[in-house]
């Protein structure tokens, strides 16, 4: 059998001269250059340790010394030891002190009577491997530790199975209002904003199921001093003190979506400009002309033929058809509370115009707290524009008999329900459109959410939530 040519130095810790002798013997056979260190005592180990400890390989410990013996031998030989992996070999066979001593940190319980070349060379062998292992993972845990304490960027670690913070570090602390002591421990959902709580629960279910080792998310959170704000997260699975946990980074977009919200607001108040010029110049301008063409045929009627009468009214029918048609069209580019109608009334107006056909049910009911409740035009607006695209969805693709709109106001949220019996859809495979995009787009402008549940054969539910109190 080949030997090891590797050079090795080795300390005996034995007080019996005839076990050292044996030990000594077995490590020849598989080891070709091996330097021994023999210690009687603890004293005297003591003090090969503290002299040779940088060139020691591993040592070889006997339990029982005439100044020192057991457990209290084997913690003292371990502080010394330090990332020196320490094996030890006995006569005695308890098995719970075998496996105590493991849990002290010996890398190995061998009995000198079951002994035998290969198994102290493969213990050796295996004994240095683990402690060069763990010497790295420390050392890479330490150079985490720094960075992550060091970073100007708010990090933090937590436990996706107790969703627990496991580490924070000292921008992360001083960002959220909180001291790193006070933080550590507390849950992710304590500092999430309620209404993103269960978009947390989904991150961490992904995270459990192995399906994000890495991700980017936006979600919301609440400082301890009670203010709001936007979050970019992004996540990687770490390995931290043998547990598989996770390592964030969080970065404060706030202002970023407050810019983009105003850059918003201003392209939407444009576009709605510019719908209302158009929808007033229909009804105002093109409606008149057609209404004068009207007046017009009717004072042309006496001087018809009677065989020509038939096609003026024909005309003067297209001619009112088209005035109701532009009407409308109107009405839907240039909303009326533009001007002087309530929300409730805007909105029925907008209802009635989808349901003039009469095949669709379509039951609306607005809540006397939002009734009384004094919205800003912007919100009005944008519900408005909202509820008009939801509904040509329903319309287009939804084959519905029946629709149920419900704007109510709960726990200083208003919000606007949406539901149809129609087909439905499957949410994973029907891809986002502009739509969706346009309604999600609007509701952020307010701080709001838009949720929309739906499966095939089960029709549509859309639900607003924007926040009252939000700046």
């Amino acid at each position: 059998m080949s030997t090891d040519k590797h050079p090795y130095v080795i300390l005996a810790i034995e007080d019996n001269p005839g076990d050292f002798v044996l030990i000594t013997e077995f490590l020849e056979e598989r080891i070709e250059s091996a330097s021994f260190y023999h210690a009687p005592d603890f004293k005297s180990a003591r003090e090969l340790i503290e002299t040779h400890h940088t060139s020691l390989d591993v040592i070889l410990l006997d339990l029982t010394l005439p100044d020192r013996s057991g457990s209290f031998l084997v913690t003292d030989i371990l502080a010394l030891a330090a990332n020196i992996p320490v094996i030890v070999l006995t006569g005695n066979a308890d098995v719970e002190f075998s496996i105590r001593s493991i849990s002290f940190g010996v890398s190995d319980y061998l009995l000198k009577d079951n002994l035998s070349a290969d198994t102290l060379y493969k213990s050796i062998l295996y004994s240095i491997e683990r402690k060069k292992i763990y010497k790295q993972l420390k050392e890479s845990e330490e150079r985490f530790s720094t960075l992550f304490q060091l970073s100007p960027q708010p990090m933090y670690v937590y436990d996706p199975e107790t969703s627990l913070i496991a580490q924070v570090n000292q921008a992360a602390a001083e960002f959220f209002g909180y001291r790193q002591p006070e933080m550590k421990g507390m849950s992710i959902l304590d500092i999430v904003y309620t209404d993103d709580s269960d978009l947390a629960k989904d991150m961490m279910k992904e995270v459990m199921a192995d399906t994000a080792d890495s991700y980017a998310e936006q979600i919301r959170f609440r400082k301890k001093s009670g203010e709001l704000v936007y979050v970019e997260l992004f996540g990687t699975s770490i390995r931290l003190e043998g547990k598989y946990l996770r390592s964030v980074i969080a970065i404060d977009i706030t202002e970023k979506l407050q810019f983009e919200n105003k850059i918003t607001r201003a392209i939407i108040k444009t576009q709605e400009d510019e719908r209302y010029e158009i929808g007033s110049e229909l009804h105002d301008n093109i409606c008149q002309i057609l209404a004068s063409s009207q007046m017009y045929m009717s004072m042309l009627e006496p001087a018809l033929e009677e065989d020509a009468i038939g096609m003026l009214e024909h005309a003067k029918g297209n001619t009112g058809l088209a005035i109701r048609e532009i009407r409308n069209l109107s009405h839907r580019l240039a909303p009326a509370f533009f001007d002087e109608s309530s929300l409730e009334e805007s909105l029925e107006r907008l209802i009635a115009d989808f349901s003039i056909s009469g095949d669709v049910r379509i039951d609306y009911a607005v809540s006397e707290k939002v009734i009384d409740r004094k919205l800003e035009h912007d919100l009005q607006l944008n519900l408005y524009r909202i509820l008009q695209e939801q509904m040509r969805n329903i319309q287009k693709y939804a084959n519905a008999s029946r629709i149920d709109i419900c704007v109510d106001i709960e726990d200083q949220f208003l919000t606007m329900l949406v539901r149809d019996n129609g087909v439905g859809f499957d949410m994973t495979t029907v891809k986002k459109g502009i739509g969706i995009a346009n309604m999600r787009r609007r509701a952020g402008l307010f701080s709001g959410t838009i949720q929309i549940t739906s499966s095939p054969g089960h029709g549509c539910e859309l639900l607003v939530r924007i926040p009252l109190d939000a700046d």
